[in-house]
């Protein structure tokens, strides 16, 4: 459920690659701010600013102006990330992949793998606990990656395009696990896309244009 409780917000958030007469500005002065239980869909073109800004809500970049304030308590480790390009290791299999963040977090390994598969269960990969990333499609490396987020329980999941390369059928699969691994983690959702029919399925949308993020009321 949302509440006034922020978990992240960006202030006059921008981000600058380069310097001088080669810098480029992929962020220009963002205000946001995402609470608990919000799903929200950032819309906007290739090339718009989406995955810098977030990359900036994520931490995996700094912003060059402006503030990016994380609620108390909220670690690395409460924030599941799931993005476009291929993100599972290929020499790990399948449920391997999954236990990867447990592991990495020093849980035992019997139990990181019990949390995995009931990961993989809820997504409906369950049966390829055993195979490598080379043996299984685009769409279900996608919800393997989206098992590997529900099993570290977070408090925000940021999934960059998760669609992207998808086709519809494989697309919706991957968005129905997003949403209900976010119910289930009861965790808030932000997803990055270009494509309406997926933001339309979040109950906030936020357009990006030329690296600036759109108050509500200019979205339409």
């Amino acid at each position: 459920m949302q509440t006034d409780e922020s978990l992240v917000t960006c202030t006059d958030t921008a981000l600058t690659f380069g310097r001088d007469a080669r810098a480029v500005v992929a962020v220009h002065g963002a205000n946001l701010t995402i609470r608990p239980g919000e799903r929200l869909a950032i819309v906007g073109s290739s090339g718009s600013g989406k995955s810098s800004l977030l990359h900036l809500i994520a931490g995996l970049e700094r912003a060059t102006t402006g503030t990016v304030t994380r609620a108390p308590g909220l670690e690395p480790s409460d924030i599941g990330l799931v993005f476009q390009n291929d993100s599972l290791i290929p020499a790990l299999n399948v449920a391997e992949n999954a236990a990867l963040p447990l592991i990495l977090a020093d849980r035992p390994e019997n139990e990181a793998r019990r949390t995995a598969l009931a990961a993989l269960a809820r997504v409906g990969v369950r049966h390829l606990a055993d195979r490598l990333p080379e043996e299984i499609s685009g769409g279900q490396a996608q919800r393997v990656a989206v098992a590997r987020v529900l099993s570290q329980a977070p408090r925000l999941i940021l999934a960059d395009e998760p669609t992207g390369r998808l086709d519809h059928a494989s697309g919706a699969r991957v968005l129905d696990a997003l949403l209900t691994t976010a119910d289930l983690a009861r965790a808030a959702l932000v997803v990055t896309t270009h494509d309406p029919s997926v933001a339309a399925r979040l109950v906030q949308r936020r357009t990006m244009r030329d690296g600036r993020l759109l108050a509500p009321e200019e979205t339409s």
